[in-house]
């Protein structure tokens, strides 16, 4: 990777911490009590990986600069970075033990609707594509928009895989009930649907 500015090394310095704190608390979890197969995991997994890849480190081609920022607004991207990675934090406390790398259900599993899922059904991925954005957006690459492009698409299959398989397992009513209050990825998304849906 290629670093071009102290706002891109201080982005790449806190992925590398979010990443290391996230491994250790990786511990912090109970054992999964039941699984999807773990084929059904593999697609999300390598859209994952592929967007990581091209976030920090594009092919020769796609790693020219589009733009260069100013100093103070690149800043101000590096605290949007900031901010979803520390969302991703609130939400894997909030979360505690109930958290996986993987989807499955846990022997006490339940739906957690307060703290960030009051928010956003899923606010890890949530914040890791804002987190995306703004190392994104500092390094102005087509390939890092590439790469955040791939990472969106990967939580997105992620979620819904997720979503069907706990629907399976803690019930259909019960989930609905939870999907229609809360929206998946975009805060307020569904308010202003069934705002529209009121007005027509």
């Amino acid at each position: 990777m290629q670093l071009r500015s102290t706002p891109e090394i201080v982005n790449g310095a806190l992925w590398c911490a979010w990443f290391v704190s996230w491994m250790a608390a990786a511990l912090w979890r109970d054992r999964a009590a039941t699984q999807p197969p773990r084929r059904s995991q593999i697609v999300y997994r390598l859209l994952a990986i592929s967007g990581f890849l091209m976030l920090f480190e594009s092919l020769p081609v796609l790693d020219r600069p589009l733009w260069h920022l100013p100093d103070a607004i690149a800043w101000t991207f590096v605290a949007v970075n900031f901010a979803g990675l520390a969302f991703t934090w609130w939400a894997r406390i909030h979360l505690g033990r109930l958290w996986s790398s993987n989807v499955g259900r846990k022997a006490d599993h339940r739906i957690v609707d307060t703290g960030p899922y009051g928010i956003v059904r899923h606010p890890i991925y949530t914040g890791i594509i804002l987190a995306s954005l703004g190392v994104a957006t500092v390094r102005a690459t087509a390939g890092a928009y590439v790469g955040v492009a791939l990472l969106t698409f990967g939580w997105y299959v992620k979620a819904r895989l997720e979503e069907k398989f706990l629907r399976e397992q803690l019930g259909a009513a019960e989930y609905d009930a939870y999907s229609h209050r809360v929206p998946m990825l975009l805060p307020f998304a569904i308010r202003k649907n069934a705002q529209a849906t009121k007005r027509a």
